[in-house]
């Protein structure tokens, strides 16, 4: 009866299984960790650029009003953006800073953003074009 509990259905105690579970859990881990961290700066200087007459007219407009800065229509503009894709250039936290490019049709702040790094943020460094909401970017030219 005390082992019933214990036992898996294959025999193996379950401690054994949770073991072997949370091990194989982080070896996933950080085998992922270590590939998104490899890829990381080395994809962000392979970033394809884009000229800014080629965005979207509406990422053109977002674009000109961070340069200007501002006024932004949506509440999250300006916010930290954490770059936890790693797909950007590995910076500080803080250093980057998200903006919302509008989407016609959308009814929320649909996928496409700009995302810009550098301090002060009218003045960045480097600003990235998104069209879906950080799959990919796009280094905005100069």
């Amino acid at each position: 009866m005390f082992w019933t509990g214990l036992v898996s259905s294959g025999g193996m105690p379950r401690r054994a299984m949770r073991k072997w579970g949370v091990a194989a859990a982080v070896a996933s881990g950080l085998a992922a960790g270590v590939a998104l961290h490899a890829r990381g700066p080395e994809a962000a200087v392979d970033l394809p650029p884009v000229a800014p007459a080629a965005l979207p007219a509406e990422a053109q407009a977002t674009h000109q009003r961070i340069l200007s800065g501002g006024p932004f229509p949506y509440a999250k503009d300006g916010s930290v953006f954490g770059n936890r894709e790693r797909l950007l250039p590995a910076r500080v936290r803080g250093h980057y800073r998200e903006y919302t490019v509008a989407t016609p049709g959308a009814a929320d702040r649909g996928a496409r953003r700009i995302v810009c790094g550098g301090s002060p943020p009218e003045r960045p460094e480097r600003c990235y074009y998104s069209g879906d909401h950080y799959a990919s970017f796009r280094s905005i030219a100069q």
